[in-house]
Order: structure tokens, then C-alpha cells, then sequence
């Protein structure tokens, strides 16, 4: 098995004063090493000061969700959805032939924090979806828990709100976890043909920081020592596994995302 650390401090971003953002590949404006790595197109680690946000825009062609880390994210979009995320929230859009959203902080007291995640989808010209799903920390907790999955895959429903992952247009499975303190998860590669990928990362939960990464830390394989705001690439064969350990003094959370 092959890991590659993205240190947080190579990632692109900038400090709007309204928002704050990291970028783990490369978007207009902040190039990047790496533009893609399997579906995945993009992974922002976004925070959004009380009562600002991103205006009214379109998209299409691309499967996007946000992953709430804190705060309250306030969605609105042309399909007629509208809403305000928390805490163990995701939400979920197939953009297909086409939408406009506009996302603002829903708290005029407390900043938001989330990952927006594009994932290319895996057939073109489909008709715009919005689905949204909960997941309770408690159900995290030294557990890997599958939060998106692609659409046809096991306990995936097509459903605008229901139990089970979200499901995606995408060859693209989530999982993530709350590693509590001396614990450790682990994940087993899935079953395919040659090199499976995977892509980890750590959300900078314990407070922006632009510097070398710091907070919880993660330990891989009893070898890559990681910590918040780091992402991993990893090349592996099927049925090899990921040990993530967290070797730090307080829960270490993080998302495993599964590239066939």
C-alpha cells in the first residue's frame, strides 16, 4: 500500500475576511499539484462568517455535497428546496443538466464550517436532484460510518430525505469517523481490478490554521503521522487495509473517501 501526504499548508486558499478556505486541488485562481484524483474534483474546507455566504450561481454536470462540520448553512435553489443545515447534516445536489443555489451562514453569532465536495458524475444530462441526510456523532464514534454511496448500491435510496447514505451519481463512497483517543478504525479496500485508490482527509476541527498542520493527529498503517487539515492519497490493492489510529489527546474526526 502506497500513501501520500497533502500537508495542509501546501493547500491553496485565502482569507476574504467574510470567508476563509482551503482548497485540496486546484481550482481558478490557486493551480495545485493535483486537479483530480478519480471522481473526486474538488474538496474545500470552507468557513463562512455569521450572516455572509455565496450568492445566487449555477451549476451542472457535477455531484456536490457539503459536510457540516459546525455552525448552520442556510441552502436555497431553483428546484425549490430550502433549508438550514447543522451538525451531522449532508447535503446532497446532482446538478445535472442544471441548477442555481445560493448557500449563506444561517447564524448572525457563529461562524460555519464545512467541506464541499465535487465528485464528477458518472452519466451526463441527468435531472437535477436534491437530497438531504443526518448522521449523529454517536454513530461515528470508532465506527466508519458510510455517509454517501453510489446510487444502486446497498441501503441507497433515491429518496429527497430517508435513512442511509446519500446517494451519488458518482463512483465515489464516503465514510466518516470520530476516532476516539488510543483507538483506531479500519478500513478494508473493496473488491476490483488492479489499483484501488482511496483519499483521506482530516477537517481542521480545533480552529482555522494556515500553518503546518496541527490538533488531532491520526497515525496510518503504524507509519504516515497526520494531523488537521492534511489529506492522503493512497494506492493499494483489493482487500488491503487502512488502520487509522488516532494518536493524539483529543477525537480525531476524518473522511475516507472510496475511488473505484
Amino acid at each position: 500500500m502506497k500513501f501520500e501526504l497533502r500537508p495542509s499548508q501546501e493547500r491553496g486558499g485565502a482569507d476574504y475576511g467574510w470567508l476563509k478556505s482551503f482548497h485540496s486541488f486546484s481550482v481558478p485562481g490557486f493551480p495545485a499539484p493535483v486537479d483530480s484524483f478519480g471522481a473526486l474534483q474538488v474538496i474545500n474546507e470552507d468557513r463562512v462568517e455569521p450572516s455572509k455566504g455565496f450568492g445566487l450561481h449555477g451549476h451542472r454536470e457535477m455531484e456536490i455535497f457539503s459536510y457540516l462540520v459546525s455552525g448552520e448553512l442556510h441552502h436555497k435553489d431553483s428546484m425549490g428546496n430550502v433549508e438550514t443545515l447543522k451538525r451531522g447534516d449532508i447535503q446532497m445536489t446532482s446538478a445535472g443538466t442544471g441548477i442555481r443555489h445560493s448557500e449563506y451562514n444561517g447564524s448572525d453569532e457563529e461562524q460555519v464550517h464545512f467541506l464541499q465536495i465535487w465528485a464528477v458524475p458518472s452519466q451526463s444530462s441527468l435531472s437535477p436532484k436534491y437530497f438531504t441526510r443526518n448522521f449523529p456523532d454517536s454513530d461515528k464514534v470508532d465506527n466508519l460510518l458510510k455517509v454517501v454511496a453510489p446510487v444502486g448500491s446497498e441501503g441507497v435510496k433515491e429518496e429527497r430525505e430517508s435513512a442511509g447514505p446519500a446517494p451519488v451519481h458518482s463512483q465515489v463512497t464516503v465514510y466518516a469517523t470520530i476516532v476516539s483517543a488510543a483507538k483506531a478504525v479500519i478500513h478494508t479496500l473493496p473488491d476490483g481490478t488492479g489499483v484501488q485508490r482511496a483519499y483521506i482527509q482530516i477537517p481542521q476541527s480545533s480552529g482555522y490554521n494556515r500553518s503546518t498542520a496541527r490538533g488531532s493527529r491520526m497515525r496510518l498503517n503504524n507509519d504516515l503521522e497526520i494531523a488537521e487539515g492534511d489529506g492522503v492519497f493512497v494506492w493499494g490493492q483489493p482487500g488491503e487495509q487502512i488502520r487509522m489510529e488516532n494518536i493524539g489527546e483529543t477525537p480525531a474526526e476524518a473522511l475516507l473517501f472510496d475511488l473505484a
